[in-house]
């Protein structure tokens, strides 16, 4: 039984969303496929579309939100890696660590929590798997130079 259904997002930490669109987009050519500010924690996400999983952007909207003291201690760079998961605390639970797992929050409406220990010395979250959303609405791979359906589809 796998306890990991797809990679979900990889999250960067950054200091301002924007700088950091205009670097990714220019660099990699990644295109932002939607954003939302939350509360609880005081992050602005923003999500750029990587073909088969996205890159989200983690901003700390408050000085004193946990994620602007990592910023402070690491500067920008990977904060966590992310996959989707058929039950986010059950994946929790068995991914391990000790204690329960972070506060269960939502990004793009899915429920996620993040395992109370890292794991190969890196931090893991896990988010709501949707076969819809993940499988049949998500392209895999992201158009180059002169795509078009009709290319697509004899590739």
């Amino acid at each position: 039984m796998s306890r990991v259904r797809r990679l979900d997002h990889v999250a960067i930490a950054v200091r301002d969303t924007g700088t950091a669109i205009a670097e990714l987009g220019e660099r990699l050519g990644l295109q932002v496929a939607g954003s939302e500010e939350r509360s609880d924690p005081p992050v602005r996400l923003t999500y750029l579309d990587a073909g088969n999983c996205f890159i989200q952007l983690v901003e700390p909207l408050d000085g004193s939100a946990e994620i602007a003291q990592w910023l402070a201690a690491n500067g920008e760079g990977l904060h966590h890696v992310c996959f989707g998961v058929d039950s986010v605390l059950d994946a929790v639970a068995a991914i391990g660590g000790t204690g329960p797992p972070d506060a269960l929050g939502s990004g793009r409406g899915r429920p996620s929590a993040f395992v109370p220990e890292p794991v190969c010395g890196a931090r893991i979250e896990c988010t709501e798997f949707s076969h819809h959303l993940d499988v049949e609405q998500t392209t895999g791979w992201l158009p180059g130079p002169g795509y078009s359906a009709r290319s697509r589809a004899t590739s």
